[in-house]
């Protein structure tokens, strides 16, 4: 299958480029006993598909992590891992206003999913590369960041806009817990070197949500809080040394697979993730 990008054909990605081969997210899962019918696929990468469903409880997501083997090695054991760390850290995050809401496990024809995680849907949109919000938008985001790193967790992925979320009520969201860090509540993983790293994580999270702040809303700022190269933290310096070219050599092999045009961003994929395509409906609003 492909389709025209700007400059040139696309194909969709291999089975092998996908969490879940050449499979899509079912059409029907389970949730608390009850059927859940599929709207919409989101986005569909590597390590996890994400759909949206409806049912009796309303619109829930459905991440379903890498299941599929890769180069022949099973994988099943990777995807129920990270589904049961996103399930964790949702659940240790319920009650702050602006953090979806675990929807339980998820059964598939009759059997438990446990390389699948769900949660409620927040009816918005991902925030836009040039979306003005309003006075109380970014002070509230900040709040809400402040509570997860109260709960000992760092967001860790705040780098991408996409997982901001503009509700319906012009309120903040944040999404996608995939690479989080939470601190563990007890000894032995709660020690001197784990505290460091979270403290680390969690600064880094506010120097991403800075980069936002300048963007969107630069007149909510002091002039000296708009410097990010003075601000940026040293270990950000340095994984930017190896990320960069990291992310461009991924780039560069996309390209010549013929799965990403131009200089291979997300946009020109064949089915690009929901954050780069038109708002044009509701189903292309996620969370």
């Amino acid at each position: 299958m492909t389709t025209q990008t700007s400059d040139k054909t696309v194909r969709a990605r291999p089975g092998s480029l996908r969490a879940l081969g050449d499979a899509e997210p079912p059409t029907v899962i389970t949730l608390a006993g009850e059927p859940y019918q599929r709207i919409t696929v989101f986005k569909h990468d590597t390590f996890a598909g994400t759909a949206l469903y409806e049912g009796p409880a309303g619109k829930v997501i459905a991440k379903f992590n890498r299941a599929a083997p890769a180069l022949g090695v099973p994988m099943q054991w990777l995807g129920r891992r990270l589904a049961r760390r996103e399930t964790r850290v949702l659940e240790r995050l319920q009650g702050i206003e602006g953090i979806p809401r675990s929807a339980g496990p998820v059964e598939i024809d009759g059997q438990p999913a446990p390389y699948v995680t769900a949660h409620h849907f927040i009816e918005g949109h991902p925030l836009a590369e040039h979306q003005r919000v309003d006075d109380a938008f970014f002070p509230t985001l900040v709040q809400m960041l402040e509570q997860v790193h109260a709960r000992g967790v760092a967001h860790v992925d705040l780098n991408k806009r996409e997982n901001i979320i503009v509700g319906h009520d012009g309120k903040p969201n944040l999404i996608d817990y995939q690479i989080h860090y939470a601190l563990p509540h007890r000894f032995p993983g709660n020690n001197p070197l784990a505290r460091l790293i979270l403290r680390m994580l969690q600064r880094s999270d506010h120097y991403h949500l800075l980069k936002h702040r300048i963007h969107h809303r630069p007149d909510q700022l002091p002039e000296d809080m708009r410097n990010l190269d003075a601000l940026r933290p040293w270990w950000i310096r340095f994984w930017r040394q190896i990320a960069t070219p990291w992310r461009i050599s991924r780039r560069w092999v996309l390209v010549k697979l013929r799965i990403r045009s131009g200089d291979g961003r997300a946009h020109s994929e064949h089915e690009p993730e929901v954050a780069f395509r038109p708002r044009s409906s509701s189903t292309d609003e996620q969370s």
